[in-house]
């Protein structure tokens, strides 16, 4: 299996590649998309460091999961990912479940964007990767992405509170884990 170019009414996900590093530069410079998640833009060095290696891999193609960029009729609008897990495999050489995860250009917000390419990426890991359970988190005081995990269907788990060496603003109203099963996506989009 690769991954395969993703469609939905305003968005083609096509699988990232080193080519796509200029774009991700663009998009984690912005102190404000990086605020829950390291609290400020990354520098130049910390971005290829993060990027190069996920941009160049191509051994999660062989499970149909990995990253993708976004784009609206050729507008870069950032990056959706379904990322393996750290769960046990169901069978050999297949995944169970997967992490889910997002990213957009702050001019792109607000839009639906956001959840219109997660749940294409739900549709895929569903019916073509055929996991078991999808799941995501974010900070508790990330309004926008927990609404992106409602309206595609993930329900609220748990609120993990961590202690962290540096933590940002907020960090103390923890980490909220959402997911949704094969069997929930399934009954939620039957006709």
């Amino acid at each position: 299996m690769t991954r395969p170019v993703l469609h939905t009414p305003r968005i083609e996900l096509h699988p990232m590649t080193p080519e796509h590093l200029p774009l991700l530069h663009r998009l984690d410079s912005d102190p404000e998309v990086m605020r829950y998640l390291i609290g400020r833009a990354r520098t130049p060095a910390e971005i290829e460091q993060f990027w190069r290696p996920r941009c160049a891999d191509t051994a999660a193609d062989e499970l149909g999961v990995g990253w993708w960029v976004g784009f609206h009729e050729g507008e870069f609008l950032g990056w959706w990912d379904l990322g393996r897990s750290d769960s046990p495999p169901g069978s050999p050489g297949r995944l169970a479940e997967a992490e889910i995860g997002w990213r957009l250009e702050r001019r792109h917000w607000r839009q639906g964007l956001a959840s219109e390419g997660a749940a294409e990426l739900l549709r895929h890991a569903f019916e073509t990767v055929e996991l078991r359970r999808v799941w995501a988190e974010t900070m508790a005081v990330n309004a926008g992405s927990r609404g992106v995990m409602r309206r595609i269907g993930m329900r609220h788990v748990r609120t993990d509170v961590r202690v962290w060496d540096d933590p940002l603003p907020g960090s103390e109203e923890g980490e909220v884990v959402y997911e949704i099963t094969a069997e929930e996506w399934f009954r939620n989009t039957a006709p």
